[in-house]
């Protein structure tokens, strides 16, 4: 394919699709492969991608691979749902929640997301309705919410990250992919991890990662 040829010299787009939540979705083609990018930031399989396996790589492979179930916070174009089955060989139940029905059809129609739905269940609804709402717990929580480079004020609430606590198994693990672009940022997510009571709750920070990212890792120990 010439467009996938020419990738490895310069980003070929290959599909613009309009979306409500985030303006404008874009697939493209980068060093060979397709790739989902707002204006702004990287959705999938580029350098998220490589941000999330490092997440999932700071808890462990070999942890994830015995967890019975996860929940996803941020569907994406799907790279940590490949990342999960293709690479980890998570056998468990994965429940994906994604507000933008557009990154759905993305997801599916061009990361071959529907080949991955055994055991995988998508709900095209609000993540904090959801983490409010539901009665389920899990041993794996990803967090990657954006609206293009922004991350909505409601993920560092105290009521959010309370109830969020609340859906965390014992010995099990919140991931939780944050961008840092300023002191303001930075000072948000230092009052983030303060949340975590240190006699229930490990917190680890990965920052610097991909240069505007910082991964939080939260375990459950008691």
């Amino acid at each position: 394919m010439i467009k996938k040829l020419l990738s490895f010299f310069t980003p070929i787009i290959e599909q613009k699709i309009p979306s409500q939540t985030n303006k404008q979705l874009e697939i493209t083609w980068n060093n060979g492969r397709l790739v989902l990018d707002t204006e702004n930031t990287n959705y999938s399989f580029g350098n998220l991608e490589k941000v999330l396996r490092k997440g999932l790589k700071y808890v462990g492979f070999s942890k994830i691979r015995n967890m019975e179930n996860a929940l996803i916070l941020g569907l994406g174009g799907g790279s940590i749902i490949h990342l999960l089955r293709k690479d980890i060989k998570f056998k468990g139940t994965i429940t994906s929640i994604e507000l933008d029905p557009a990154i759905i059809f993305v997801a599916n129609e061009y990361f071959n997301l529907d080949a991955l739905s055994e055991n995988h269940t998508i709900m095209q609804m609000d993540a904090f309705e959801y983490v409010l709402t539901t009665e389920a717990t899990f041993d794996l929580i990803v967090i990657d919410i954006f609206k293009d480079a922004e991350m909505p004020a409601f993920l560092f609430e105290k009521y959010f990250i309370d109830k969020l606590k609340s859906l965390l198994n014992l010995n099990g693990f919140i991931i939780f992919n944050t961008i840092v672009l300023n002191k303001k940022n930075k000072n948000r997510n230092n009052h983030y991890t303060t949340q975590y009571e240190a006699d229930i709750f490990s917190v680890k920070r990965y920052p610097n990662m991909q240069n505007l990212n910082e991964v939080i890792t939260i375990k459950r120990h008691k």
